[in-house]
């Protein structure tokens, strides 16, 4: 790429693409912005950031291309930027279903295209935290992982399509599923349920998974009224301790466990640093030579194949084992 900015194509204006937007201009890109709606507010609002007209110009000679359009595009976008031989960040998930992520995967792995999803929370410092230490063994063997993640309903109708999206379950608590994945590897089984959505699409959902390891994970989501307080929680119980967080109840991670010398465990100062601007930054950073970010495009497909177990044991009533989902996925 040489010593100039980053020429980057971001697609999509909605909600996500604004902490996008940011971070590419703090990291001092040059931005075009493509999309069926917003484009040229969305540039407005950034700095060195222009609206281009067509997806055409937006890729052309660009260094990356950043995917923040609605999932159903998602493939259709990733494939243009492949084709376009363009480094590719997507937001998650990749694809509505893990067949169709696998695909985007292999068409970038063939094309020498580096292709990286937006699962953001792994950048989240309460959650950078809380993987130090379960890497350090601080918790031992880990148990039972216990995740939360409340916010208000998405306005925009397609959201609510689970066809579409995925519903709660591939939209939202997929940030959680791939924690547990992180933390604690493969899962075997999965089990959901879901409430029955209200008019206003008032709804919570919970997913158990078994790991290959013999923990257990529970990750629930809720989309609440418009107004309801984000919130994220996690409590992670194993052999050596417990280690728990609550975004609106606590300033840091607490952590209560053996040899770690005390029971507080602080969290790394984060100034004004986006995690969005910090995902970018490890994005780009590998697509110039440097090393390969805490991410890779398998967890993505890895985090989509659990969510649509889970979305599967939310229509069937019946518990999901994921060895039989992938022979019929593969």
């Amino acid at each position: 790429m040489g010593t100039h900015p980053p020429v980057v194509a971001l697609l999509g204006a909605g909600g996500i693409a604004a902490p996008h937007a940011l971070g590419w201009a703090a990291l001092g890109a040059q931005l075009r912005i493509h999309s069926v709606n917003g484009a040229e507010a969305l540039a407005a609002a950034t700095p060195g950031a222009v609206a281009v007209g067509s997806l055409e110009e937006a890729l052309d000679g660009a260094d990356v291309v950043d995917i923040c359009t609605p999932t159903t595009v998602h493939p259709a976008h990733v494939r243009a930027a492949v084709a376009a031989g363009v480094d590719t960040f997507c937001e998650k998930p990749l694809a509505r279903t893990a067949a169709e992520a696998q695909e985007l995967v292999d068409l970038a792995d063939a094309a020498g295209v580096k292709l990286l999803p937006g699962h953001v929370v792994r950048w989240f410092p309460a959650y950078e935290r809380l993987h130090a230490a379960v890497e350090n063994g601080d918790l031992g063997d880990l148990a039972v992982l216990r995740f939360s993640r409340t916010g208000s309903r998405p306005d925009r109708p397609w959201f609510h399509d689970v066809e579409l999206s995925g519903g709660i379950v591939l939209d939202q608590m997929i940030h959680d599923l791939d924690q547990a994945l992180w933390l604690a590897g493969d899962v075997t089984e999965v089990t959901a349920q879901q409430s029955r959505g209200t008019e206003d699409h008032v709804v919570t959902a919970q997913a158990v998974l078994t790991h290959v390891s013999g923990a257990l994970s529970y990750v629930t989501g809720t989309w609440g009224p418009v107004g309801t307080t984000f919130r994220t929680t996690f409590e992670i119980a194993g052999t050596g301790g417990l280690l728990q967080h609550d975004s609106t109840a606590q300033p840091e991670v607490t952590i209560d466990a053996r040899d770690v010398g005390g029971s507080t465990g602080l969290l790394p100062p984060t100034g004004a640093v986006s995690p969005y601007q910090l995902i970018l930054a490890d994005f780009l950073a590998w697509t110039q030579g440097g090393p390969r970010p805490r991410l890779t495009a398998a967890d993505g497909v890895s985090a989509v194949r659990v969510a649509e177990a889970a979305l599967e044991s939310i229509t069937t009533g019946r518990t999901v084992r994921l060895a039989e989902q992938n022979e019929v996925s593969a």
